[in-house]
């Protein structure tokens, strides 16, 4: 809910206004019931009359029957649960994102021609995928999901690589151990956690998240991440997963120090005729 925009507006608002512009009909915002009077204050009439929105709770015990957990887990299941949460709302093909980050027009044209094309009986989902030295933070390390992207542009797989920074020399490196680092691509593809699901989504979602629970469901800080239920369902099969490489420019707030760069990014955009200063007037 921080503002970077002239009037106010937030990262999401401006993903929204993509989302609009690019045809998507409503928007499912996964919240904790912790903060959802205030999360639905803040929003309160922004939207109206322009898409439809929905709230989704993700909360810990929004789990199947016969599963034991740690009794002082706090922390509900990852991101792969959160998409979960949001089944009651989904009737259709669905874009998934991080609401913190900004990913540019063109990624959700991208995703809408992609379900344009495609159907749920084909198998294939689509992710978008971005350069890698177009998503680092000046101010620290990041961690990205790189892709390994087979001849016909499918992914092979996401591994996630953690504390990438590019160093003095340029080169952009991670450690791989404590001792030895490992050189990055700065052209390699990396997920951004933007994708584009069909509601067979939620069906593979309940069939691995069991066996989820089953070996981690006691641990305190367990998460089922979408890179790992997509590798699951990649590896077995299950799952075609499209890589649609886009052209837009990324940026989120990794870091407090990079909000002034958000704020100039934006302004810039709206400078260039992409927005409106006002928003949503």
């Amino acid at each position: 809910m921080d503002a970077f925009g002239p009037n106010g507006e937030t990262i999401i608002d401006y993903s929204i206004y993509d989302a609009i512009e690019a045809g998507f009909s409503s928007v499912i915002f996964v919240i904790r019931e912790s903060f959802q009077d205030d999360f639905k204050a803040f929003f309160k009439g922004k939207f109206e009359g322009k898409i439809e929105i929905h709230y989704a709770l993700q909360e810990l015990d929004n789990i199947p029957a016969g599963h034991d957990i740690h009794p002082d887990r706090e922390k509900p299941w990852g991101t792969a649960h959160a998409v979960q949460v949001a089944r009651p709302y989904v009737d259709g093909p669905f874009a998934v994102i991080n609401a913190d980050d900004y990913y540019g027009k063109q990624a959700y044209k991208t995703l809408m021609s992609f379900f344009s094309k495609y159907k749920e009986v084909d198998g294939q989902y689509g992710i978008i995928g971005y350069h890698l030295d177009n998503t680092l933070s000046e101010y620290g390390t990041v961690n990205r999901g790189v892709c390994t992207i087979d001849d016909e542009g499918h992914l092979k797989s996401i591994q996630e690589c953690t504390k990438i920074k590019r160093n003095d020399d340029g080169i952009i490196r991670y450690p791989q151990d404590q001792e030895e680092k490992f050189e990055l691509d700065p052209k390699v593809i990396v997920s951004m956690n933007m994708f584009g699901f069909f509601p067979s989504y939620f069906d593979h979602f309940d069939k691995h998240f069991s066996n989820f629970l089953k070996e981690g469901g006691l641990e305190l800080k367990s998460e089922f991440y979408i890179p790992t239920l997509l590798d699951i369902l990649i590896g077995s099969g299950e799952v075609i997963l499209q890589v649609l490489e886009s052209d837009s420019e990324w940026f989120g707030v990794t870091y407090q120090d990079d909000k002034p760069f958000v704020v100039s990014r934006i302004e810039k955009l709206i400078e260039s005729g992409a927005y409106p200063s006002q928003l949503w007037s």
